[in-house]
Formats: structure tokens, C-alpha cells, sequence
């Protein structure tokens, strides 16, 4: 029998559907794959006791003939997302062993579709962060090495452990979030598939707020096929969720394999940055040909205010942090460190329970808030950000139906080797994402080359709201042209 881990989500549906192996068994083989790569430190909590009884359950669904969709797929989750009665803890000090009485809205879909939660997935603390290095939990390590060196790679971030853990075929999908480009990088860093779908597609109620304007969840998955058969679970309207947008979830696996043939493909001038790598250019240029040759039309276009869009973003994002993370005290949950009044607990649960990244950003956003700077650097930002929605509207309106890009400035680097000295310097790993997220726009990651190094490469497709079947048909031709990816196994 073939590896049971190294199946795409697809086929393993398919072998679960005519009997070739169990849910169980299918689980039992990612478990025993986890337990042999704990060094990459991808999970922060394995669930087997829960993985192996959803199994069964999945087993007995099968046999009856009432299998849903995810029936018996084993996945991963982003320790971000709220799940009833296992830790969650944005893997923040702060949220200690916090341990949840309710389910995020995205992960229920999942449980009611037949899918098995192997564990709870790394990432940077609250999210804030481009390489999976500020995690409380430690940094999560990329199973991609540079030829000839075994030096740890990060894997990107924020959803490092669920890009590392799809990578690693640790599970056959996962869930992440996306707020400036934490879908999208760290599937590029790590040679899978990534969607960041529209603002209001997915549900965002039982997910750990950063900032609430720009988070969106999505999956990833080791291809397009596998992220869109995901998605679809994964969507759909919630009341609980006033920003969750009400109108049906298409079969996006159906998009699969359609012809774009007459689509016309936006490429961003303003892409082009000074000192941007050769390597990406003609990553770039590739993909453009290969939409070329399925018979898109490529189009140059103009998004003037791009260069605005990653200081913008870290005036909205902060602002909204510190907002949001007012309510991590010692008061109601979590850790609580005593002091001699309610304010020196407050100051000292804060100091001991969030990381340096976090601690940073709340400050950034409580200055750019605070009274005299609101209006210089806030209200500014929001207006710059609908100038950035109104380029691609602009785009749209020409009847562009998708933009190409690169998907990072560059390969996964080494844990430790950016951002110590100087926090933007790993701040610009964000360039080709945040834009997406400032308008509120589909973009999907895909991988699509190596680098001289043998590092993966990824494009970015970015699409019109609520239009990601078109990015699942254009993100197929880039697969079908660049073949998949695949990291040595030299952890086990």
C-alpha cells in the first residue's frame, strides 16, 4: 500500500470511499508520522484519544453510506482557532492553558463535514509575525533545507506550523489565517497551496482577533485541487459574524481543470521592485507564459498606490491589535500575574504574558490611536487603504479577471537570520501580500519553482471579490505547468 501520509486529499478521499484503508487507519499513519517529526515543532498539542474516536466515527459514517464531504480526512488547526474543550493559546503566555467551552464557526463546518483533528498547529503569537519565530511555543522549523546545508529554515508565518505540517505530510490539509500575508507566505516557503479568500467568506467568530478588518481564515494543502475541495467546507455564511457575507458557497473543486483560455491576467508594473531577486523576475515571467500558453491574455496594469500599502498596513493592523488585545488582563482567563492593585496587574500580566512582536505592535497601535497622532497616522492609513481598494476596482473594471505576482521578495531564510536588529527588515516579506488584505481580496499562493539553493518559490494569483473559482482555475494551470514539490524527508 502506498504511504498512507504521502496521498493528496483527493486520493485519500477516493481510497476511503472505496474501502482501500480506513479513516483509522489513515489517521493512525499521520499520528505516527507526527510523533517521528516532532523536531520541526509544526504541532503544539497532538489530540490522538480525539483524532482516533472522529475516526471511527468517520468509519461507521462510510460503511452506512452517509459519508460528508471531509469524511475521515485528518487535519491540522491553527492554534488560533477556538475548539471546544482542547487548549487554545494563540500560542501567547498570555492565554496560558485556556481551554475553550465553544468551537470556532470554521472548525465546526469541518467536524459537521466528517473531517479528524490530529492537533492544535503553531504559529506566531497572536498571529504577529512573518517566520514563526515569536511563538511562545518556540519557532517551527521548515522541512525544506538549502542543498547541502542543514541549517532550520523558517517555514514563513503566521500559519507556520499548518504550512510546515502540510509540508511535512503531517496531515493531509489545515486550517490558517491571513491577515497581511499568513496563508500566502508560508505556502510559498514551504511548497504548498495557500487561499486567502475574500474578506467575509469564511466565518471569523471563534478565531483569535488581530486585527479584525484584515483577518480572514483559509486553507492550505499540498495542492489546488485539495485547498478547493477545503474551502468549501470551510466557507459560508454565519449570523454570529456580522462581517461574514451571506450568499452561497460554490463547488469550487468544480472549477478545476476549466479552460482559461480568453481570461486576461493583470501584471502589476509597480511589482517590479528595485534589488527584487533575478530569480523571482523570472518566476514571474514563467507563470505569465504558462497562462500564456493555456490561452489567458497577459495585460500590464497600474496599481500607483502599492507603495503606500505596507506603511498603511502597519498603522491599521497595530491599531486594531491594540484594541482587540485590551482584553487579554488576568482578569476573566488566562494567565494572571498579581501585583499590588488592579492597574500593576494589569502591567504585569501584560509585561510577563505577551511576547516582544506583540508588545511592540500594541504599542505602535495604542500611539497611532492615542490623541493628537488619530488623524496623522490612522485616519491617513484608512484613506490610503481605500485608494488601494480603488486601484484593483479600477483593474476589475477593465475587464482584468485576475493579477499575477510574485508571492515573497524571496526563498524561506534561516530562524534567527532576519529582524533582531531592525523588525522591518522582516516586516518586508509582507510587500506582495498586504495589499490583498487592505482591500479585502481573494489571492491565492501557489508553488511554482525552485531557487538556486533548491528552495520552493511560489505566484500569487490575486482575484475580484467572491471570484476564487477563478483563482483555483488559473493556480491549477501554474501547478499542472511547474509540477509539485516535495522537501527530503531528513527528520525521520
Amino acid at each position: 500500500m502506498t504511504d498512507l501520509t504521502s496521498l493528496t486529499l483527493a486520493d485519500a478521499r477516493e481510497g476511503l470511499t472505496q474501502k482501500s484503508f480506513t479513516a483509522l487507519e489513515l489517521t493512525d499513519a499521520h499520528l505516527a508520522a507526527m510523533e517521528k517529526a516532532r523536531v520541526l515543532n509544526a504541532y503544539v498539542l497532538e489530540t490522538p484519544e480525539q483524532a482516533r474516536e472522529q475516526a471511527r466515527a468517520a468509519d461507521a459514517t462510510i460503511a452506512k453510506g452517509e459519508a460528508g464531504p471531509l469524511a475521515g480526512i485528518p487535519l491540522g488547526i491553527k492554534d488560533l482557532f477556538a475548539t471546544t474543550g482542547v487548549r487554545a493559546t494563540a500560542c501567547s503566555k498570555i492565554l496560558g492553558n485556556f481551554i475553550p467551552q465553544y468551537e470556532s464557526t470554521v472548525t465546526s463546518q469541518l467536524w459537521r463535514d466528517g473531517a479528524v483533528m490530529l492537533g492544535k498547529l503553531n504559529c506566531d503569537e497572536f498571529a504577529m509575525g512573518s517566520s514563526n519565530e515569536t511563538s511562545a511555543f518556540g519557532p517551527v522549523v521548515n522541512p525544506w533545507r538549502r542543498e547541502g546545508s542543514d541549517a532550520s529554515l523558517v517555514p514563513g508565518g503566521s500559519s507556520g506550523g499548518s504550512a510546515s505540517a502540510v509540508a511535512a505530510n503531517l496531515c493531509l490539509g489545515a486550517t490558517g489565517t491571513d491577515t497581511g500575508g499568513s496563508i500566502r507566505q508560508p505556502a510559498a516557503f514551504t511548497g504548498i497551496v495557500g487561499i486567502k479568500p475574500t474578506y467575509g467568506r469564511c466565518s471569523r467568530w471563534g478565531i483569535v482577533a488581530f486585527a479584525s478588518s484584515l483577518d480572514q481564515a483559509g486553507p492550505f494543502a499540498r495542492t489546488v485541487r485539495d485547498t478547493a475541495i477545503l474551502m468549501r467546507s470551510m466557507a459560508g455564511h454565519d449570523p454570529k459574524d456580522t462581517t461574514s457575507v451571506d450568499r452561497p458557497v460554490p463547488d469550487y473543486e468544480a472549477a478545476i481543470g476549466k479552460s482559461v483560455k480568453g481570461m486576461r491576467i493583470g501584471i502589476p508594473k509597480e511589482y517590479r521592485l528595485d534589488g527584487m531577486s533575478g530569480e523571482i523576475d523570472r518566476l514571474w515571467a514563467q507563470g505569465a507564459e504558462w497562462l500564456k500558453a493555456a490561452g489567458a491574455e497577459l495585460v500590464e496594469v497600474s496599481l500607483p498606490h502599492t507603495k503606500y500599502a505596507l506603511p498603511a498596513y502597519y498603522v491599521v493592523a497595530p491599531a486594531e491589535a491594540s484594541s482587540n488585545l485590551a482584553r487579554y488582563d488576568g482578569v476573566r482567563y488566562g494567565a494572571r500575574v498579581n501585583g499590588k492593585n488592579i492597574v500593576e496587574m494589569y502591567e504585569n500580566t501584560r509585561a510577563e504574558g505577551f511576547g516582544a512582536e506583540v508588545r511592540r505592535r500594541v504599542m505602535i497601535g495604542t500611539y497611532v490611536l492615542s490623541a493628537g497622532y488619530y488623524d496623522a497616522y490612522y485616519l491617513r492609513a484608512q484613506k490610503v487603504r481605500t485608494l488601494i481598494k480603488k486601484d484593483f476596482e479600477d483593474v476589475f473594471a477593465k475587464g482584468v479577471h485576475a493579477i499575477l505576482t510574485p508571492a515573497t521578495p524571496s526563498a524561506a531564510f534561516g530562524i534567527g537570520e532576519k529582524g533582531k536588529a531592525d523588525p522591518i527588515e522582516m516586516y518586508l516579506n509582507d510587500i506582495f501580500t498586504v495589499t490583498v488584505n487592505m482591500a479585502g481580496l481573494p489571492g491565492i499562493a501557489v508553488p511554482a519553482g525552485t531557487d538556486g539553493q533548491g528552495l520552493p518559490l511560489g505566484l500569487q494569483l490575486i482575484g475580484r471579490p467572491f471570484d476564487e473559482e477563478t483563482l483555483f482555475s488559473l493556480g491549477e494551470v501554474i501547478e499542472q505547468a511547474a509540477g509539485h514539490f516535495t522537501a527530503n524527508k531528513w527528520w525521520a
